[in-house]
């Protein structure tokens, strides 16, 4: 009689038939009674499938993160790579401005050259008759008569060109008034007050030699009366009275820059300030050191080691003071003022954080205007107008270096990333062969 199969697992004598996979295994049934736990079927060969599953998991997540790792370095070169085109497009609308502006210099100044050609006979400025001449300024000077400064002036007044054999004042360059000259009247009256009589009335020597000269001593350190400037004050009834300064030009340190190219006044190659959203501030009309007007003679080799006046004596006495139209626009700008700044209203800021309040001081010792010839009033338009082509040219400048410097960054930033990309490559493409020859080796086995 055929008898009905017996389930799984209540017959504890028969061997037992599992199919994992294409593995038959015959095991053993143990007793459930016996033991408190069963024998579960294993397949031997489970371990070396999900190392492989785990294998195949981990290239698929390498290989995703080398793929974002790879379009992340992308996206950046494709932002410093945009960067770079936008500084070189900068760059090329800018030198096409300055090459426009440097026609438009070039008509100017020959169209002014023609008519200078025309006259040449010196007069003064007789729109402004409270102008100051250079005659005036030694008349203010001379004012001061118990002063170095009017001993000196006296000794040229009497001897001329002779004045210069005397061995004390040989090396003596002249006065600090007298060595610039500031074509407008209140521009003069402010760098008088900001500079002060005493520092107005300052000799200026190349060496230091020079001021040596100027004054002796006995043995006990006393100051000789006779011999120097103070002997010759008190051969001419004028004794001298008090301190006073004299500047040794070759002890000063020097501007370190370049001059302005092409300027025939070898003004100073000064960076305009900019607020901190990068802007020139408004109202800003330059630097107070290359508004001095300096005679030929005094614009080259004036030092032994041959450097001008702007250079060492302005540019001590101005170093990077800024001059601004009004007071609001000068307090507007403090976040770039460094050295101090003057406004043509009268607003004064001596150097950061110090001001200078109250009412104006009018200093009776003033820098000289420029003489002007006769028939040139009709060129005055002309003038201004290439005074402000070369400011918005020494502009054009401005930007230039700094589109030069920014382009200069971006290109090093896209090369340096540039080169991470590729050593990144490189990098990842050694792993994956490695990776690869392990996987090929195992499953060999």
């Amino acid at each position: 009689m055929f008898q009905p199969s017996t389930p799984t697992g209540t017959n504890q004598n028969q061997p037992i038939s599992v199919l994992f996979g294409q593995h038959l295994l015959h095991t053993n049934a143990l007793s459930i009674q016996g033991s408190s736990t069963a024998l579960v079927p294993v397949d031997l060969n489970e371990n070396s499938v999900n190392a492989q599953d785990n294998m195949q998991n981990g290239e698929f997540l390498q290989v995703q993160s080398f793929m974002q790792i790879s379009q992340k370095i992308e996206a950046d070169l494709r932002i410093l790579g945009t960067k770079i085109k936008q500084h070189e497009d900068n760059l090329n609308h800018l030198n096409t401005e300055r090459s426009k502006l440097d026609d438009s210099i070039l008509h100017l100044k020959a169209t002014i050259g023609k008519s200078e050609s025309s006259s040449t006979t010196k007069i003064r400025n007789t729109d402004n008759p409270n102008s100051t001449s250079d005659e005036d300024v030694n008349k203010q000077i001379l004012q001061h008569e118990k002063s170095a400064a009017g001993v000196f002036c006296q000794l040229n007044l009497r001897y001329g060109a002779q004045a210069s054999h005397f061995s004390f004042i040989k090396d003596a360059v002249g006065v600090v008034a007298t060595l610039g000259k500031v074509g407008d009247d209140n521009l003069s009256r402010l760098f008088a007050e900001y500079l002060g009589v005493e520092t107005m009335l300052a000799i200026v020597c190349r060496t230091y030699e020079g001021v040596k000269a100027l004054e002796m001593y006995d043995k006990e350190g006393c100051i000789n009366k006779s011999c120097g400037l103070h002997g010759l004050g008190a051969s001419i009834g004028k004794a001298l009275d008090g301190r006073f300064l004299v500047i040794c030009l070759e002890s000063l340190r020097p501007f370190s820059g370049k001059h302005v190219v092409d300027d025939p006044q070898q003004k100073l190659d000064i960076l305009n300030p900019r607020l901190p959203n990068g802007e020139c501030p408004a109202g800003f009309l330059g630097f107070a050191v290359n508004m001095i007007v300096v005679d030929n003679s005094n614009l080259f080799c004036v030092t032994p080691s041959g450097l001008g006046l702007r250079e060492t004596l302005f540019y001590n006495l101005f170093s990077r003071l800024q001059v601004y139209k009004t007071r609001a626009e000068m307090l507007r700008a403090l976040p770039c003022i460094s050295d101090g700044a003057l406004s043509l209203d009268g607003g004064m800021i001596r150097s950061c954080g110090v001001f200078s309040l109250g009412n104006r001081e009018d200093v009776n010792v003033r820098f000289p205007r420029p003489e002007r010839s006769v028939g040139l009033e009709k060129n005055n338009e002309l003038e201004r107008q290439l005074m402000d082509v070369n400011w918005k040219k020494e502009k054009i400048l401005e930007e230039i270096k700094r589109e030069c410097t920014l382009l200069d960054v971006a290109k090093f930033n896209f090369g340096k990333k540039k080169s991470d990309y590729v050593k990144y490559l490189a990098q990842a493409s050694s792993q994956a062969t490695q990776a690869q020859t392990g996987t090929d080796r195992y499953i060999s086995r």
